[in-house]
């Protein structure tokens, strides 16, 4: 069986793990790397022995691929699929899948025109977390969900900020990089969300960037929730470091970054610690809660992401994560950053 030929763009941090899974995958191989040629990417390729282009249309023009990752900084990723798409080679896109929602309807009018095959780099849709927690609120067992409080907090090394820059500078804050994950996370758990409101600081670092939010959320169903985070926090209570996914973080199992609740019960996340009442019971805060623990098998979701890429690829499959739900997520992002700006509720039509 023939490997699927793909190109990895910008083997930055999260395109070096895209890297690392396609060398394990034994249905597609790395073609190729795009981004400047500087010293360390020059050295990275010639230690994957792998030809470095500076350019998508340089790439192109010497080689034929099956498949692209688009793993650059946020401010390239529409030209970059652009490129592709008018190729109608199929694209990986990391989230967001663009710098704003405009030039991202844009792009998404580019993929319907051409058909072609593309899926944004929500990994967490993958997640064997998300899927079992989905199907406990799915089967009624909390009720109607009422409200939900989340978390995202972590430090961030002064490294992390020196390696890249631009995560300095508008466009590279926790809440385009980090929080757009937890939006995809919230809507799958609680629905699409109505309205939101922010406030946001960047006190500690002094960036031109936030490094600490929180928002309040008001989902379509009624339902309230409620954010923290901050990459200046000395915490463990963020996805990274509760879900026990990413290898490379520590992992801490008695702490969650979720607690969905509704008329029945709550469901902590990730440890899946399921609280309820008996359904023909009384429920009184003065009556005790029964309690269970909901097993599910850890598993890598960027390497389901992977698979599921291929499976695109091959036809198998349609994209899970589409453009319009990268835009969805995109779309509440920008409202976050409206409301911070103008100190008000900003609802999302």
């Amino acid at each position: 069986m023939n490997k699927l030929r793909l190109a990895v763009v910008g083997p930055g941090l999260i395109g070096k793990k895209h890297i690392e899974l396609i060398l394990q995958n034994p249905e597609c191989e790395l073609i190729c790397i795009v981004a400047p040629k500087t010293d360390e990417n020059v050295e990275i390729g010639r230690l994957l022995n792998v030809p470095l282009f500076e350019t998508l249309n340089s790439m192109f023009e010497s080689l034929t691929l099956d498949g692209v990752i688009i793993s650059s900084p946020n401010i390239f990723h529409v030209e970059q699929a652009r490129e592709c798409i008018v190729r109608n080679v199929p694209v990986l896109i990391e989230k967001p899948i663009a710098d704003s929602y405009i030039e991202g309807l844009v792009l998404m009018e580019l993929i319907e025109k051409n058909k072609c095959p593309v899926l944004v780099g929500h990994h967490r849709a993958y997640s064997p977390i998300i899927r079992v927690a989905q199907k406990i609120i799915q089967e009624g067992r909390l009720g109607q969900i009422v409200v939900v409080m989340g978390s995202a907090l972590f430090f961030k090394p002064d490294q992390y900020f020196l390696d890249g820059p631009w995560r300095t500078q508008p466009g590279g804050g926790p809440i385009l990089i980090n929080l757009i994950h937890e939006i995809g996370n919230l809507r799958a758990l609680c629905g699409e969300i109505s309205s939101v409101q922010a406030m946001t600081s960047n006190n500690r670092r002094k960036f031109l960037v936030e490094d600490t939010v929180v928002i309040n959320f008001r989902f379509e169903s009624g339902a309230l929730g409620t954010f923290a985070l901050s990459d200046t926090a000395s915490s463990a209570k963020s996805w990274e470091l509760t879900a026990g996914e990413n290898l490379s973080y520590p992992n801490y199992r008695d702490e969650d970054c979720y607690v969905v609740s509704g008329t029945n019960g709550s469901l902590a996340i990730p440890s899946m610690r399921l609280k309820y009442f008996e359904k023909e019971g009384e429920r009184s805060w003065w009556k005790p809660l029964l309690e269970a623990q909901i097993s599910y098998e850890r598993q890598d979701p960027l390497a389901g992401q992977l698979n599921h890429f291929i499976h695109v690829i091959k036809g198998l499959e349609k994209p899970k994560v589409t453009a319009f739900d990268g835009l969805q997520n995109l779309k509440v992002i920008e409202a976050i950053f409206q409301s911070a700006e103008q100190v008000r509720e900003i609802s999302i039509h």
